[in-house]
Parts: structure tokens; C-alpha cells; sequence
């Protein structure tokens, strides 16, 4: 109750608000709580989260985490990879990791030499903020991988993928489509996700209208802002993503698991933390692959939390 006294009532030692001597006292309490309320809420501290999204998607896929975060006072920048999202480029102009991630690399080198961001990265995005950690870890105060690939000098991208293989479902890849340019018989180059694949495996538990196939406009309007991947495996790529200790390995992480993902499931990203240890792991127990559209509060409540203490 003394917390809605108004600070021009809280000015003034002489006032009084009852009719006996405790009115001293209850102004005295009143004086040293509403202060100490106001530092609490200052406590919360703000950060420049960058975000990086996932194979096929674009910084579309973060509009829910955009709107909440920027609420709570942070800045907030959602890029496009290279052919992802509305980027101009098109997925026959990518030929590595390298072009890929190239705007998150032009976007960490044009940002000031005191400035500190944290960095989330999603599913594929795990390696686009690794190996920015890697060229930039002055620059990166804290890396969040939100159900991503966290690859380390041990667990290098080989690794990480014929690990991720062995434990996908038997249907796999479902109707996701496939680009074969140099012939059937030889490794596709690019895929892109289908709309049954998207609905069943990253969006099962997101809401209704991001992901029913009973809606089909709905999915088919995420199908249509989906873009084709490149499938790097060349020797560029892995080198693009690789990490060392001494720098990758200097910067603090953070991993969320999320425990319905049906694409890197929980056995999956617990096998890559018990293997490469973050400094902390944060868990969203009820949310599918798409965290950011399954479950946007409790992530940006870890966000911040991160924020609050790696910052």
C-alpha cells in the first residue's frame, strides 16, 4: 500500500496520514520502499540481441521475439542470411558457409570496437553465431543457442551432422525437395522444407494459425516465405565453421533446450552439451522446433534473463 503513496506525498517529512504516531514511521517506510522498488525495476538490464534464424526461414520467423523484447527495452536486430528471407541473392549464387552467413560477418564488423551483443542462434544458425564468436569474441558478450548446433574444436560440423542423422525419424525429410544439378546420382546441393515436413516436425506445437495443415493458408503462406538452403559440405564450408578454443572458446554460452523438438531432439541437444558444455543450459521443456513461435514469452523470459546476468 505505501507503494502507491505519490512521490510529491513521499516529498514532504510533515505530512501526516494517520492520526497517531505511527504516521512517522509509516512515512519513513514508505520513503525507503518506493526507492528501492524503482531500483529493482532498473535492475533489468538491456542488451543488443542479434538473431539468426534457421535453415530455410528468414528474420520473419523472429517477429514475435522482435515485438516482445523490444518491449522490455532492448535493441534488436533480425538479419537475413544470404538467399534467406527477403535477402536479394539467390540460392544458385551460395556456394558456402562463407556466403551464407556473410551478412552476419559484414553486420558484427560494422559494429562499434566498444560494443558487446548477444547473439541467438537458431537450429542452423548455431554455426552462423559460432563462427562469429570465432572472428568477433570481443564483440560477443554472451551466445545464446536456442535448440541449435553448438560446434566446438571437438565437435566440429562433421560431427555434429552424422550425429544429428542417427537420430532422425525414419520418414526423415518427408515431402522436403531436393535440388540435384550435377545428377540424381551425386549429393544434392540445396533443398528446401515442405509444407507437410514443416507442419508435422517444426511447427507441431505452435499455434493453429502458424502451423495447421487444417489452415493451409496459413502454412502454405509460411511455405511460400521459406527459401531453398544450401546443403555446404565442400571443405570452404566446414573451415568457415570451424572454431578454436582459443577464441570461439573464450566467449560465454548459453543453450536452451527445447524438449518437443522433433528435428534436434532432446537427446540430441543434450548430447552436444554434455559434450561441449556451455556455462549454462536453460531448458523450455513444451516447446517444438520453433520456439520462437511455439513458445515466444518463455524464450524472450529466458532472453532477458540471460541478459541480466551476462551483460
Amino acid at each position: 500500500m505505501t507503494i502507491a503513496l505519490s512521490s510529491a506525498d513521499l516529498s514532504s517529512q510533515s505530512r501526516t496520514y494517520v492520526s497517531d504516531n505511527s504516521a512517522i514511521v509509516f512515512q519513513r517506510e514508505a520513503i525507503e520502499v518506493v526507492p528501492k522498488c524503482k531500483r529493482l525495476k532498473m535492475e533489468k538490464k538491456h542488451g543488443h540481441f542479434v538473431l539468426v534464424h534457421g535453415a530455410c526461414h528468414g528474420a520473419w520467423c523472429w517477429y514475435k521475439v522482435i515485438t516482445l523484447l523490444k518491449s522490455m527495452g532492448h535493441k534488436v536486430t533480425a538479419l537475413d542470411m544470404s538467399a534467406a528471407g527477403v535477402h536479394p541473392k539467390q540460392f544458385h549464387e551460395i556456394h558456402s558457409f562463407l556466403d551464407y552467413f556473410e551478412p552476419l560477418m559484414s553486420f558484427m564488423a560494422s559494429l562499434q570496437p566498444e560494443e558487446k551483443v548477444i547473439l541467438v542462434g537458431h537450429s542452423l544458425g548455431g554455426y552462423g553465431i559460432s563462427a562469429a564468436m570465432e572472428r568477433f569474441p570481443e564483440k560477443v558478450a554472451v551466445a545464446v543457442f536456442a535448440t541449435a548446433y553448438m560446434p566446438s574444436p571437438s565437435l566440429p560440423y562433421e560431427t555434429l551432422s552424422q550425429q544429428l542423422n542417427e537420430t532422425l525419424d525414419s520418414d526423415k525429410t518427408m515431402d522436403t525437395e531436393y535440388v540435384f544439378p550435377n545428377g540424381t546420382d551425386k549429393p544434392p546441393t540445396s533443398g528446401i522444407l515442405g509444407p507437410n515436413f514443416m507442419a508435422s516436425k517444426f511447427y507441431q506445437l505452435s499455434p493453429p494459425e502458424a502451423s495447421s495443415i487444417n489452415s493451409p493458408s496459413i502454412i502454405y503462406h509460411i511455405y511460400f516465405s521459406v527459401r531453398h538452403v544450401g546443403l555446404f559440405n565442400d571443405e570452404e564450408s566446414i573451415k568457415a565453421v570451424a572454431v578454436t578454443k582459443e577464441k570461439h572458446g573464450s566467449v560465454r554460452r548459453v543453450f536452451i533446450v527445447c524438449g518437443k523438438d522433433y528435428i534436434m531432439k532432446e537427446e540430441y541437444q543434450r548430447w552436444m552439451i554434455e559434450n561441449n558444455p556451455p556455462d549454462e543450459v536453460k531448458s523450455i521443456s513444451d516447446s517444438d522446433h520453433m520456439v520462437m513461435f511455439s513458445r515466444p514469452n518463455e524464450l524472450c523470459s529466458c532472453l532477458q534473463e540471460i541478459a541480466d546476468k551476462y551483460t
